[in-house]
């Protein structure tokens, strides 16, 4: 009887005429085993179900702000990858231009020969310092 009393489902007695009621003083124990036996009841189904949808929604959205992540690091990494590859492709004539000049004898005083030096010690250079400058810019 004390449990099916805890659980809610007793009917409500009226007191008898000339009886006093005894006003019960729930601990939280009693309190704690009565929302236990009335969610092993079905009584507390809808607002499982609540809590079960709400709990739903905050892993769809958190996996949809992952996806996105995901997408943003694939695309900026193509992007670098990307602008390498172009920087090699420019760069690659000048760099066998100074390497023929070197092993040919040719001077370090020549124009072309300097140039071609300055052009493959700076452009890889400013490449890598614009990657850099992108790369503390996305940690912020």
């Amino acid at each position: 009887m004390k449990t099916a009393e805890w659980a809610g489902n007793e009917p409500n007695k009226q007191p008898a005429a000339g009886t006093q009621v005894a006003v019960s003083v729930t601990t939280r124990a009693e309190s704690t085993d009565r929302d236990l036996l009335g969610a092993l009841a079905g009584k507390q189904a809808a607002r499982e179900c609540a809590v079960a949808e709400k709990a739903r929604r905050v892993v769809r959205t958190s996996f949809g702000v992952m996806e996105e992540q995901k997408a943003g690091r694939r695309r900026s990494r193509a992007l670098v990858l990307a602008a390498l590859l172009l920087a090699l492709l420019a760069l690659g004539p000048f760099a066998w231009h100074l390497t023929e000049d070197l092993i040919g004898g040719e001077h370090m005083a020549d124009i072309a020969t300097q140039t071609s030096l300055w052009i493959c010690i700076l452009c890889p250079a400013v490449l890598a310092a614009i990657i850099v400058a992108g790369w503390a810019r996305s940690r912020q």
